[in-house]
């Protein structure tokens, strides 16, 4: 699939490339190879701290929100995890229904390395309910943390697994928007033109409806009269759209923040980001320093 998940083995990861350039530099050991890993640790500990500050005081800054009060716009919600009504969502490897899943499949080949065969992530919309109501999440483009990996090993497969089960802790940070209701965004002119669109392409029931001189064509008062009942048609529309109840969605911000989703309080997920804001800060300096007295 297209969409990109960013997962907390992210740190990990960079923590290895980190230790791959240490490994490096002493591995050739001249002045020069030190110089340059050194710069390059250097560069990719300040990238990791932005991101890591960045996470930080994002969690840290934006209060939390009930569901039935939280203004329109970017908010961190908390609560619960649940499945929607109708087909459930049911995991790629162990078949349990749930809220989100990701897995990997990976074969050991003769040298005895991991190599990746299968891998997915469901993008299926579930809930997230709180004392106060419930909000549909839909997780595409969402950063995922903190959900805990189910391994196992059958022969020369490795099976991996990270799933949000209903019922489970569920932190959101992104974009919330009231789908219909009387927040409801709506357009008449789009919407007008759209049915005018749709009419013309059955044209018998146009002419029935508008060509009152019936000499087979729409002429301009004929047609103003076609635009003003559309017009009262989606006006109509709307006001239907505006009693009823609106659907809660929280989604990928269109601005370009944080979406972020997690099994884990928003305290304790904020310290995670800022210990390692604070590791890569350290590390840049370290290797920074080291990069310029290497002689």
């Amino acid at each position: 699939m297209s969409v990109a998940y960013r997962y907390s083995t992210g740190e990990w990861v960079t923590s290895g490339a980190q230790f791959f350039l240490l490994i490096a530099g002493a591995q050739i050991g001249t002045a020069t190879a030190w110089r340059y890993c050194l710069a390059a640790l250097a560069a990719l500990s300040f990238a990791a701290w932005i991101a890591a500050y960045r996470r930080y005081r994002q969690i840290d800054d934006l209060p939390t929100s009930r569901i039935a009060s939280a203004a329109q716009g970017y908010v961190e919600l908390c609560g619960r995890a649940a499945m929607l009504d109708g087909t459930p969502v049911v995991s790629r490897l162990t078949g349990l229904p749930c809220c989100w899943f990701r897995y990997v499949i990976e074969r050991k080949d003769s040298e005895d390395h991991w190599q990746h065969e299968e891998s997915g992530t469901s993008n299926a919309h579930f809930l997230l309910r709180d004392a106060t109501g419930e909000c549909v999440v839909s997780p595409e483009g969402a950063e995922v943390v903190g959900v805990p990996a189910d391994k196992r090993i059958d022969g020369d497969y490795r099976y991996t697994e990270w799933l949000i089960l209903p019922g489970a802790p569920l932190y959101a940070i992104g974009e919330l928007r009231t789908v219909g209701g009387a927040l409801a965004e709506l357009d008449e002119r789009s919407d007008v033109n759209a049915l005018l669109t749709d009419w013309k392409k059955d044209r018998p029931s146009l002419l029935a409806r508008f060509d009152l001189d019936r000499n087979g064509d729409i002429d301009l008062r004929e047609w103003e009269m076609a635009r003003l009942a559309a017009q009262r048609a989606v006006r109509e529309d709307h006001r239907e759209t505006r009693v009823q109840d609106g659907v809660h969605l929280i989604a990928k911000p269109r601005d370009g923040r944080l979406f972020l989703l997690a099994r884990e309080l928003p305290e304790k997920l904020g310290r995670r980001f800022a210990r390692w804001s604070a590791l890569h800060l350290a590390v840049f300096f370290f290797a920074g320093a080291g990069a310029l007295i290497v002689r």
